[in-house]
């Protein structure tokens, strides 16, 4: 999950145009509400069943978290997951999948093709790190502190379970790992490449680690997470800097949120995203700084800002303009779109979120009905090309502070035990869409 406001500048859309606790019987691998659901093991009629895949899982739960732990003690950071793709790909090939390497740069795909006719389907993980700039307590080295080494394993253990259960599979599974989702880059590059056109998945779904109790999953109904815009501002003058610095607090006031700053903070951030009309409904977070060039001496205010719901940047823009104006030489510049906003689609979240509740019981969901202000995504640009679901994974281990199981805070330690509950979740929900 992106955190830092980096600028970005793709969007299909026409914009500018125009806690409650889950509890330990969530982690139960199977029971009452998993067999009342589908066919036993042994049956042989029917799509795949909830029950087999919890059986498979069982198995392979040691496995996945010995790679996780492989995986989080040698982070790469965007651009360079040679390691993971290279272990990726060797785990999916030894699993049975055709797997297609270099898609986007480091980019992994594996297929999955079931023994009966289906629709194909896909699955995105995303491989990189956190660069030391990005964890917000600060940091010398890349981590794993966003947990995409849990995503990836989650999605090596989804394919692995899966494959196992070939013979009952209807239709395709195609799993993406996504390199540089860090730096915004990863997804648009697998697009450019293709990725789409090529495997033809028809929907897309997607696991992210997130402050909740392991065991509980954050279904995201027409929510998500924002994009981002940015600014240039050129100011000049013989009182440049001084007037930078008047303008940057200026714009500085446009933001309706601010960081948290403490664990308290995100405790209230992360109850407000499950209430349907609370403070987060509507939000603009900006930071505004003041840059003097050492050579030319010339002086700019960078601008990045994020808003929820994504038609805010056309006010923002407006009111960024009408702030620079008074400023005698100043020059606005914006890129030519913002990064888009992550909306899933109603409909898929909320078909996700009965099933959940179906297998794994009803305080095994809840809903975030608005975005997490200060983080970002580049899965965006997948929901905006096929529908999909983008789903938080609670890994927030009972009695914990949040910032253990927020990511991009630098004590970021999850539950390992949201791995075999995510593989769980994923492989039956792909294995019913895939049959639909």
């Amino acid at each position: 999950m992106n955190r830092p406001d980096k600028p970005g500048a793709l969007n299909r859309r026409t914009l500018l145009g125009g806690t409650a606790a889950a509890g330990l019987t969530a982690l139960t691998p199977a029971g009452s509400a998993v067999a009342s659901d589908t066919a036993g093991p042994g049956s042989r009629r029917g799509p795949v069943g909830q029950a087999e895949v919890d059986a498979v899982t069982r198995r392979l739960e040691p496995g996945l978290i010995a790679l996780r732990r492989t995986l989080h003690a040698h982070p790469e950071l965007a651009g360079a997951e040679r390691t993971t793709s290279r272990t990726v790909s060797r785990l999916l090939r030894a699993a049975g999948l055709t797997v297609t390497t270099g898609v986007g740069g480091f980019g992994v795909v594996g297929v999955l093709k079931g023994a009966r006719p289906g629709r194909t389907v896909a699955y995105r993980a995303d491989m990189d790190a956190v660069p030391p700039a990005g964890i917000v307590t600060g940091g010398t080295e890349p981590a794993h502190v966003c947990g995409h080494d849990v995503h990836t394993t989650v999605g090596v253990g989804v394919a692995q379970a899966l494959s196992r259960l070939r013979h009952r599979l209807a239709g395709t599974v195609v799993f993406l790992f996504q390199p540089g989702e860090e730096a915004l880059a990863g997804a648009r590059a697998m697009l450019a490449d293709g990725v789409l056109e090529t495997f033809g998945p028809e929907e897309i779904h997607a696991l992210h680690c997130g402050p909740f109790p392991v065991g509980q999953f954050a279904v995201t109904p027409g929510s998500g997470l924002p994009g981002q815009d940015g600014a240039t501002i050129t100011v000049s003058g013989p009182d440049a800097l001084a007037a930078a610095g008047r303008l940057a607090d200026e714009i500085k006031g446009l933001a309706t949120v601010a960081p948290p700053q403490t664990p308290a903070d995100l405790e209230k951030m992360v109850a407000d995203v499950q209430t349907a009309h609370g403070p987060l409904a509507s939000f603009v977070v900006v930071r505004a700084g003041v840059v003097q060039d050492p050579g030319t001496g010339g002086v700019t205010v960078p601008v990045s800002y994020r808003c929820w719901p994504e038609e805010r940047y056309v006010e923002v823009r407006a009111a960024i303009r009408r702030l620079a104006a008074p400023y005698e030489g100043a020059v606005v510049d914006f890129p030519k779109d913002p990064f888009p906003a992550l909306v899933c689609p109603a409909e898929d979240a909320l078909a996700l979120g009965r099933r959940l509740r179906r297998v794994l019981g009803a305080d095994a969901v809840t809903t975030a009905h608005a975005a997490f202000p200060f983080n970002g995504e580049d899965y965006a640009l997948f929901l905006d090309r096929i529908p999909g679901t983008y789903t938080f994974l609670g890994v927030r281990t009972p009695g914990s502070v949040i910032t253990r199981s927020y990511p991009h805070y630098g004590d970021f330690t999850p539950d390992e035990r949201a791995i075999g509950v995510g593989v769980r979740a994923m492989a039956g929900w792909l294995a019913e869409r895939a049959h639909r």
